[in-house]
Formats: C-alpha cells, sequence, structure tokens
C-alpha cells in the first residue's frame, strides 16, 4: 500500500520538526523514520504528540521491561507491523528475548509467564478489545502497580492503540523490511 501522506522533508517539515526527525531517525537506526517524517508535517501538534509519548515511553515511570512487554502486546493485537519493527528491537535492549516476546505474542494464557506478566497482558488484552478493563482484572492488575501506574498503563495502552490506527490509516510505511 502507498503511504496517503507521503514523509515529509525541510520544506514540508520546517527547521524544528526536520531537526528532530533527523535525530530521531538516527536514533531508531533508520534513513528515515517514515513515523516522524508523515507526522512531523502537521507542525506544532507533532512536537507535542512527542512530548506526550516521550512521557510514557522512554519516560514513564513503569519499568521499560514492562513498557516493551505493552507496546509489543498492544502492536501484535493491532497487526501493526511498524509497531512491531521498532519495539522488538527495543523490546530487546530492555531485556526481552526471543522465547519471552512468544510468550508475549500468544498472550496472557503462555505458560511460564510471571504473575505479573499475565495479570499485564490480560489486562492489555480487554483494553485493546473492549476499550475497558474488568473489574477482576483491574484488581489483579493493581496487585503490580500503585495508583499513577494504573494511570499510566491506560494511557501507554491507549497510545500505542491509538498510535496503530494512525500508522494504518495513514499508511506510514514500514522503516525496516
Amino acid at each position: 500500500m502507498n503511504p496517503r501522506i507521503q514523509p515529509g522533508r525541510f520544506k514540508e517539515l520546517g527547521p524544528i520538526n526536520w531537526g528532530i526527525w533527523r535525530v530521531l531517525s538516527k536514533a531508531s537506526g533508520a534513513p528515515d523514520a517514515h513515523l516522524f517524517s508523515t507526522l512531523g508535517r502537521a507542525g506544532g501538534l507533532f512536537r507535542g504528540w512527542l512530548h506526550y509519548s516521550g512521557s510514557l515511553m522512554p519516560g514513564g515511570k513503569i519499568s521499560r521491561h514492562d513498557t516493551e512487554l505493552i507496546i509489543l502486546r498492544v502492536a501484535h493485537l493491532r497487526e501493526c507491523q511498524y509497531e512491531m519493527d521498532h519495539h522488538i528491537r527495543l523490546g530487546r535492549k530492555a531485556g526481552i528475548d526471543a522465547p519471552e516476546l512468544a510468550r508475549i505474542l500468544e498472550g496472557p494464557n503462555a505458560s511460564e509467564l510471571t504473575s505479573r506478566h499475565r495479570a499485564i497482558l490480560t489486562a492489555v488484552d480487554e483494553l485493546v478489545a473492549s476499550k475497558d478493563i474488568t473489574d477482576k482484572t483491574w484488581t489483579t492488575l493493581s496487585q503490580h502497580f500503585d495508583d499513577r501506574r494504573l494511570i499510566e498503563f491506560t494511557l501507554l495502552v491507549t497510545q500505542y492503540d491509538g498510535l496503530a490506527t494512525t500508522i494504518g490509516t495513514l499508511r506510514v510505511q514500514r522503516d525496516f523490511t
């Protein structure tokens, strides 16, 4: 599929967003991080989104490992290969190896999950599927996260769910194939 909005360059991005795109592309190891060169066309909205997104990842209070586990599950459920490409790499850096990735993809019924990861994956699945979390699952998740992290969890899941929608709707092309 062709992108609905072509990635921008200096003219479309402007000097600030162009500079941000260059830094983020280099940091991600991509010659052109298409997500950023596409969303960068939105001007200041792009920078606001980056601030919000960066406050959740990598700047959140949930551990990097759990953050990547959450994002990978959302990406898998939403079949968002763009998110998978980037977060498999980031997940490796956060300690998610191939066997653990397989368990994340299998979901909350996978064998060898810790009770914490089972609770997280169950809550991700419910939130993505129904846009809510049952009281039973919330109570279980609350055994692993304090109030601040429960709020962050909800924002993180919905951020990446919404991002998968944006990537799919705009037909943002994968950076790695």
